[in-house]
């Protein structure tokens, strides 16, 4: 009898989803279940716990390998769960001499490592669009941010390498590509003639000329260059939807963080890029409750969801992160915190209605993602097909009829989309059911980009018919 598949449950990053394609790779064959975990926030790391739990229930017999941001800054406490077999930190989980190690502990020290991406994935298999990791670690030290002590310094893949891999995956069939790292915009500086990430990306759609669509993962505002906002703004195959990282919206909150942006720069740095191009949506990061922030500390990050336009907020409660310097600032209290977090939330699902129900009469141009009933706008709207031969209602739909909202572009899961974040609104109770009682389904395939026509909105997606 055939040893089951191995399985890659991938936290966190979409980084982490474009290294565990390699892991898959490397585990092929394998009686193995592999948690790629994220350290972003406690709250990431409890969820990592948890997923070691419920696979080793799921899998008794499997081996079970920890890898990731959390293996790689906790790796004793990892090996010391008793569902655990082995951990592989983030400097060698992409080595097959890591894999084929029978150690029970692999994980050097993260900050030596200049190596990047020593194997980059070849397929996606079962994803509509596919990741490619051109950046790693990160050389800021943002005061509640333990990622560079799993990821280690900033290095850079070569732009040959990085586009050698995009034609060979859009030659596989992936008609978008996602370019990720740890800090993108720091692209580059580790290379000869320290190119920038506007020059790779200019690069890439001048030597792939068949890429449909790229799309950039989470951009430190204030490293955009003239190069890039030019290719943002004016690229039409550059997907209109930025992830942008504020974390906040005062100033002095902002210095406490060791942020190298202010207020001011935030909103004008949206104003300007939504002034050349309209229809960009932005998404940004925002923690609640960063230690000392008062009320009116508060006040100013709230505004900033309709300063910046945030349709796509992603909101965190501030977790302190042992070993960095927020942890020894005046915390904030806990219920104090919760409050503040759910008025953000209120406030970015709020803006996001408000900018759903916009886009009705619109046509946009959209991935299609398993099971081909449903996929991503450009601007990374969930827009959810009409059966054929049946068309939605115009204007405002009932969030009973929409289907699971998957418009989050933060974190990571086992399909194409992240599951539900802090930012995202939880799925409505009866909405499985709702999708079933389609008779007709549409009937194109995941990955095919179609021109639908948005006729209807609810809180969290958009309803549309195909073109």
């Amino acid at each position: 009898m055939p040893a089951p598949a191995p399985e890659v449950i991938s936290l966190g990053c979409r980084l982490n989803i474009a290294e565990s394609e390699t892991i898959r790779t490397l585990v092929a064959g394998r009686d193995t279940v592999v948690v790629n975990s994220c350290a972003v926030t406690n709250a990431a790391v409890k969820a990592t716990r948890s997923a070691i739990r419920r696979a080793r229930r799921d899998r008794p017999y499997a081996e079970l390998v920890v890898t990731g941001c959390a293996a790689q800054i906790d790796p004793q406490g990892f090996a010391a769960m008793p569902e655990v077999d082995r951990v592989i930190g983030n400097g060698e989980k992409l080595s097959r001499a890591a894999w084929d190690s029978l150690a029970p502990v692999v994980a050097g020290d993260i900050m030596q490592l200049r190596d990047t991406a020593p194997h980059l994935a070849a397929s996606f298999t079962g994803h509509a669009r596919a990741f490619v990791e051109v950046q790693n670690g990160c050389d800021h030290r943002c005061t509640f941010c333990a990622i560079p002590f799993g990821r280690g310094p900033s290095r850079s893949v070569p732009a040959g390498a990085v586009i050698d891999r995009i034609a060979a995956l859009v030659d596989a069939g992936h008609g978008e590509i996602v370019l990720t790292g740890v800090d993108l915009t720091s692209y580059g500086h580790d290379l000869p003639g320290a190119p920038t990430l506007g020059h790779l990306v200019a690069r890439i759609l001048r030597h792939v000329p068949a890429l449909a669509r790229l799309r950039l993962s989470s951009l430190d505002s204030i490293e955009i260059d003239a190069r890039l906002e030019a290719l943002i703004t004016g690229e039409a195959r550059i997907m209109p939807h930025l992830h942008l990282s504020f974390q906040a919206g005062n100033d002095l909150i902002l210095k406490r963080m060791k942020r190298r942006h202010s207020r001011a720069q935030a909103v004008a740095t949206v104003a300007r890029l939504k002034a050349a191009r309209p229809d960009l949506a932005i998404g940004a990061d925002l923690i609640a409750g960063f230690p000392t922030e008062d009320d009116a500390m508060f006040a100013d990050t709230l505004a900033l969801i309709d300063d910046a336009d945030i349709v796509h907020g992603h909101i965190f409660p501030y977790s302190p992160r042992a070993g960095t310097p927020a942890a020894r600032m005046p915390q904030v209290a806990r219920a104090t915190i919760k409050a503040r977090a759910e008025r953000l939330r209120a406030a970015a699902a709020r803006r996001r209605t408000a900018w759903l129900d916009g886009q009705v009469g619109t046509v946009q141009q959209v991935l299609l993602e398993r099971p081909g009933t449903r996929g991503h706008a450009g601007n990374f709207a969930e827009v959810s097909l009409a059966p054929i031969g049946v068309a939605h209602g115009d204007g405002r739909a009932s969030t009973g009829s929409a289907l699971t909202d998957h418009g989050d572009f933060g974190g990571g899961s086992r399909e194409d989309t992240a599951p539900p974040s802090p930012g995202r609104p939880e799925p409505v109770e009866g909405q499985a059911s709702a999708s079933a009682a389609l008779s007709r389904p549409v009937t194109r395939n995941p990955g095919d980009i179609v021109a639908v026509r948005i006729t209807a909105a609810t809180d969290t997606q958009l309803l549309g018919t195909m073109i």
